[in-house]
């Protein structure tokens, strides 16, 4: 993942100070792009372990439609959980609890055992709003996935092949418990020698937790959808609005800098699965992994 350390160097080097949302504050340029070949192998970072189980369920999430987290906690997958958490401890009076303190984790501990343990809770609290899975299923009514891979089965050459997850109306309801969708909007291109290729629009990129896992996400979607449809790999491409480096990363990015990336790996699809929707995480295989141990920094939430 050469194009991936190429752009977090140059956002080191040229990014400028900038604040943000979350009060931490970042490097940030506005306006870059890299470009993988997926017939080359998996882009799954290696110059740090990347949470692939993660990745698969959170996808398979988007593609179900939902946006509770409670199955995410079910499978163990924490990388939603803070937002809700944040928006339980402001409706609880607790909203001036140091973030990342011994009391805020036994909070969040005892909050994601609720999630788990109890429908209610879960259902209360749980919730994030019509972030992105109900965008890509349920766009005012638009089942935008059924809709776009009809359309690449039936009008492949055509330039429409766009799902989107910005939607003016209901942003506001999405930055209640969630947040509003930072990987904005994707389209789907089928080459005259029936490649699928996928190019997506991010307005706003945290490039050393994030972008990692948004690169293999929509690589492995790509991947799916180019099975169903019966179509070679074609590219990724990655484009980028605001991207960022957290002034709280700054010591993980430099140790990050500092590895060679190794060769990528291979995912493997279950062959037998001919629809988007049926896919499991027990269809997906990584061979040939073997990365530099994970560099672990905090969320800015």
């Amino acid at each position: 993942m050469k194009e991936y350390l190429d752009l977090l160097q140059d956002v080191y080097d040229n990014g400028v100070g900038k604040e943000d949302r979350t009060g931490t504050g970042t490097r940030s340029v506005f306006g870059r792009q890299i470009r993988c070949d997926l017939s080359q192998g998996f882009p799954l970072l290696t110059t740090k372990k990347i949470f692939l189980r993660g990745i698969i369920h959170e996808l398979l999430w988007f593609v179900r439609g939902d946006t509770n987290i409670k199955y995410l906690v079910d499978n163990k997958v924490g990388i939603w959980n803070e937002w809700p958490f944040q928006s339980y401890l402001n409706s609880n009076g607790l909203s001036d609890l140091e973030k990342h303190t011994c009391e805020w984790q036994e909070r969040l501990d005892e909050f994601v055992i609720n999630i788990e343990k109890s429908p209610a809770f879960a259902k209360q609290w749980g919730e994030l709003g019509p972030v992105y899975g109900k965008q890509w299923r349920d766009f005012s009514g638009v089942d935008q996935l059924s809709w776009v891979i009809n359309e690449i089965k039936t009008n492949p050459s055509s330039r429409r092949l766009i799902v989107s997850a910005w939607n003016p109306p209901e942003i506001e309801e999405m930055s209640k418990a969630g947040l509003p969708p930072c990987h904005t909007l994707f389209q789907f291109y089928v080459s005259h020698d029936k490649k699928l290729s996928c190019q997506l629009y991010q307005r706003s990129a945290d490039l050393f937790l994030g972008v990692p896992f948004n690169i293999a996400s929509y690589a492995l979607l790509t991947m799916m959808v180019a099975q169903v449809c019966d179509l070679e790999l074609g590219d990724f491409v990655h484009t980028f609005g605001d991207v960022h480096i957290y002034n709280n990363h700054q010591t993980q990015v430099l140790e990050q800098l500092s590895r060679s990336p190794q060769d990528l790996p291979t995912m493997k699809l279950n062959p037998s699965v001919d629809s988007l929707f049926d896919f499991r995480f027990e269809d997906f295989e990584l061979v040939d992994y073997a990365p530099d141990p994970t560099i672990k920094a905090p969320i800015a939430v």
